[in-house]
């Protein structure tokens, strides 16, 4: 395996470059499967590997409420 970071040749099966430690495999977040650095997409189950792959609606910020509950006390008093 060649390492993308300094290119390196490294022996088969090693998970990090033993030239700069840099991770030769990337792990599937989904199902565990190595993947070559640079991949998107897992090519065991097809999952994202990386935040910057997902779908943008997995990815989009979740809109803010739109009214703010508050705690509110009242006192009544007769006097």
């Amino acid at each position: 395996m060649i390492c993308g970071s300094c290119g390196h040749e490294n022996r088969e099966g090693r998970k990090f470059c033993s030239e700069c430690g840099a991770a030769l495999a990337l792990g599937c977040p989904s199902c565990g499967a190595a993947n070559e650095p640079g991949e998107k997409f897992c090519g065991e189950c097809g999952g994202p590997l990386s935040s910057a792959a997902m779908p943008a609606t997995a990815t989009a910020p979740q809109a803010a409420p739109a009214a703010e509950r508050r705690l509110v006390s009242v006192l009544f008093a007769d006097l």
